[in-house]
């Protein structure tokens, strides 16, 4: 009798027991899965999960605030990730905060870490997508890496040809390291270099400093040339009508030239005008005795205007001219 009561006393403890370390089990695992805490959905794309799992910790500012809650393919070259994060740390979180896929340490689980955003962005809500950006994975890392190394193998093998080439006496480059002369020359002819780019430079600054004086400078021709585009327009346009002015004087030349051959060639007045000099001095002499009468005639006239019997009508034909004039 005594020993059934101790079996059941030991086995009410064995249930009371397991009952509780089921209990505690239960809760510790809801606790870090979230279970009994109110959570919101927040939404991320990514190109590259990098091995990031249902139910890995959200990390904001280094502190766990949610899980992992789904991973779903959206297309071939982008994974939707839903994370639950706690209500009460929403108010700290804003819209234009970045979500990254991290490890936790150096090879640990990964995890997902939202980098805080400004704080005058407006706070996340339960659906909102935040912006990602995904690092490079630690195989596109060691994969560039080993091209990487591959590559400086090849140029490691290619420097040791062309210096056992040198050090053997072989190719243009051992003489310039081992002729002194010849190092000396071509020292300096770099030097001659450097002294003609100097002056070359110096050329060009004077150069500049001419070409800006003449921009600057509106009063001297060139520079009228160089600002003023009106201008250059009339100038080329003045350009333009000497050249025509120059065929047209040319054109001329070239027709008194044929008349001035004609001329001496034939017989008519104006050959006897140029070679017959007689002729010439009564053509001279005629227009003298004109321009005597011509005189003559004009004092006559200015006689008749002062004469008491005529000037009454030169004074009539002055006022009708006055008055026609008005």
């Amino acid at each position: 009798m005594e020993k059934g009561i101790k079996q059941k006393i030991n086995l009410g403890l064995f249930v009371i027991i397991g009952t509780t370390l089921f209990v505690v089990a239960i809760y510790l695992i809801g606790q870090k899965q979230n279970l009994f805490k109110t959570t919101i959905a927040l939404n991320a794309f990514f190109q590259n999960v990098n091995g990031l799992q249902e139910g890995s910790n959200v990390r904001y500012s280094g502190i766990n605030v949610g899980i992992v809650q789904h991973i779903e393919m959206e297309n071939d070259s982008t994974i939707k990730v839903v994370m639950g994060i706690e209500k009460e740390i929403t108010n700290h979180i804003k819209k234009n905060a970045i979500a990254t896929i991290g490890s936790d340490g150096l090879v640990g689980n990964k995890i997902v870490n939202i980098v805080p955003g400004k704080r005058d962005a407006t706070t996340i809500k339960d659906g909102d997508f935040i912006k990602s950006y995904s690092k490079i994975s630690t195989d596109d890392l060691l994969n560039t890496l080993g091209v990487s190394t591959e590559n400086t193998a090849i140029l490691t093998a290619d420097l040791l040809k062309i210096t056992s080439a040198i050090t053997k006496g072989k190719g243009p480059l051992h003489t310039i390291l081992y002729d002194t002369l010849m190092a000396k020359n071509l020292q300096q002819s770099m030097a001659n270099l450097n002294t003609m780019s100097s002056s070359a430079v110096g050329s060009l600054d004077e150069l500049k400093q001419i070409v800006e004086s003449l921009k600057d400078n509106n009063k001297t021709l060139l520079g009228i040339l160089l600002n003023d585009t009106l201008s250059g327009e009339k100038l080329k346009t003045t350009i333009d009508h000497l050249e025509k002015s120059s065929n047209t004087i040319e054109n001329t030349l070239e027709k008194l030239s044929g008349m001035v051959n004609e001329t001496q060639s034939s017989k008519g007045a104006l050959n006897y005008f140029t070679k017959d000099t007689a002729l010439v001095k009564t053509l001279k002499n005629t227009l003298e005795n004109i321009q005597l009468g011509t005189d003559n005639f004009n004092q006559n006239m200015e006689a008749l205007k002062h004469n008491f019997l005529t000037r009454g009508y030169f004074r009539k034909l002055e006022r009708e001219k006055k008055k026609n004039k008005n």
